[in-house]
């Protein structure tokens, strides 16, 4: 099976994958497994770059690789190789087999429950190959940083654009009978650049990506986004401590649903390394908040049929009204917590935090005075605790309107707290990953300056 815009030689490749799947299944049962499940990919792309007119790299990459998992009852087995040769894959079974045949018996080991294994694929859209030559490459990165050299005199140095096109196939197959397997693309294209001032020098990017390279922002456009982002942080100035709102911009922003994920994620909630545990059916949010994830949207960039199991996915809300309605589960956490996986081996798929009615200016109006974050820096978070501290960078905002940029301060509070003091979502919704948030408003949080 793959999905109908894959073209003949991507079929080709996806088509072979599936048969070394089979061959690995086959010779796991022969050797005595009670259950197996394969997972194989073939790569290649290129990545280039760019800085102060030169090239600096380019590479072409492609690379290929298969691992399987066995069972022997309730004891497991893994290898893996990058040689698909036959001999190279049933020597990897046997290396898997004799792992699990030493391994100690666990309860919550095994395959997913056949019934939720996907079985209607739709069709994502997710494959969009670039057909780009170096030359074309290295012409769309050059256009790229130039735009962003010439946008300023301010603009002293650059760090390069880089410009990265990738596609691939998965397959991924067991022994309860599942075997599927789709191509996927992904693009991109980002800008880095240096300016200076009598205040000293400050650095800004930006980025574009995308399944479709049609849909990448203009090269021209990237560089000067990144120009105009680098000089307006010149001149940054340090803060007293105090206690004030924080708005997060919505490329940061996403961060904070990250650390949400890390918290409901089965793992740390069976390990008892949360400061959500026992949450689910608690109000950790405002009312006005819905966080819900949506796999299967036409070309996003974290759209999956089913997870890394195999186990179908589907739209689910995992915060409702500001409620936590559901954790983030794959088959193993779920039966070490004794429920049912959610369908999130692997991770999450097009998380969405539902956006409220204002835009960005408007939510700086609505703040008055305090803090716009536009950078952090670090990794001051205790998803055990929930205690938050991180460095920032940003803006200064008195009477709704921005005064001067802001660099070494650290941002403080509980997670627990920040979450439950949203006072507004914007609608600039950041489309560039596997989380869409527009910015998030907090009511008050700990900021320590000089």
């Amino acid at each position: 099976m793959s999905e109908t815009n894959t073209n003949s030689g991507q079929r080709a490749k996806l088509e072979s994958l599936e048969g070394l799947t089979r061959f690995c299944l086959d010779q796991a049962v022969k050797q005595g497994a009670s259950a197996a499940e394969v997972g194989c990919s073939a790569d290649q792309g290129l990545s280039l770059t760019v800085r102060l007119g030169e090239v600096e790299t380019i590479e072409h990459h492609r690379s290929q690789g298969l691992g399987i998992t066995v069972y022997y009852g309730l004891r497991k087995g893994s290898a893996s190789t990058t040689d698909l040769s036959e001999h190279a894959l049933a020597e990897t079974v046997g290396a898997a087999c004799r792992i699990a045949r030493y391994g100690a018996e666990d309860p919550c080991a095994g395959l997913p429950e056949a019934e939720l294994l996907a079985k209607d694929i739709p069709e994502l859209d997710l494959y969009h190959p670039w057909a780009l030559d170096a030359d074309q490459g290295i012409e769309l990165a050059l256009a790229c940083e130039t735009a962003a050299r010439g946008y300023s005199d301010a603009i002293t140095n650059s760090e390069g654009a880089s410009l990265n096109a990738f596609e691939g196939v998965r397959v991924l197959g067991n022994s309860l009978g599942f075997l599927h397997g789709y191509a996927s693309s992904r693009h991109s294209l980002s800008c880095s650049v240096i300016g200076e001032s009598e205040g000293g020098m400050q650095r800004d990017d930006w980025w574009t990506v995308a399944r479709n390279p049609a849909e990448l922002e203009a090269a021209e456009a990237v560089g000067r986004k990144a120009a105009e982002r680098t000089v307006r942080r010149l001149g940054a100035q340090g803060l007293s401590t105090r206690q004030c709102p924080v708005l997060f911009a919505a490329d940061v922003a996403s961060s904070l649903l990250g650390h949400l994920i890390a918290a409901i994620r089965g793992g740390n909630l069976y390990r008892k390394s949360s400061f959500l545990l026992d949450a689910l059916g608690q109000r950790i949010f405002p009312e006005f908040v819905h966080i819900h994830e949506l796999p299967h949207l036409p070309r996003g960039l974290g759209s999956a049929p089913y997870d890394a199991e195999g186990v179908a996915t589907r739209a689910r809300d995992l915060v409702r009204n500001g409620v936590l309605e559901s954790y983030v589960l794959s088959t193993y956490s779920a039966r070490k917590l004794g429920m049912q996986t959610t369908g999130n081996a692997g991770g999450v798929h097009n998380l969405i935090l539902d956006p409220g009615n204002e835009d960005f200016d408007a939510l700086v109006r609505r703040m008055g005075t305090g803090l716009i974050v536009t950078e952090l820096l670090g990794q001051g978070v205790n998803i055990v605790t929930g205690d938050y501290s991180r460095g920032a960078a940003g803006y200064w905002v008195e009477n709704g309107e921005i005064r001067f940029p802001v660099e070494e301060i650290t941002i403080a509070g509980n997670l627990r707290d920040i979450f439950g003091h949203v006072a507004a979502i914007g609608n600039d919704v950041d489309l560039r990953g596997n989380v869409r948030t527009g910015s998030i408003l907090i009511e008050s949080m700990t900021v320590a300056g000089n």
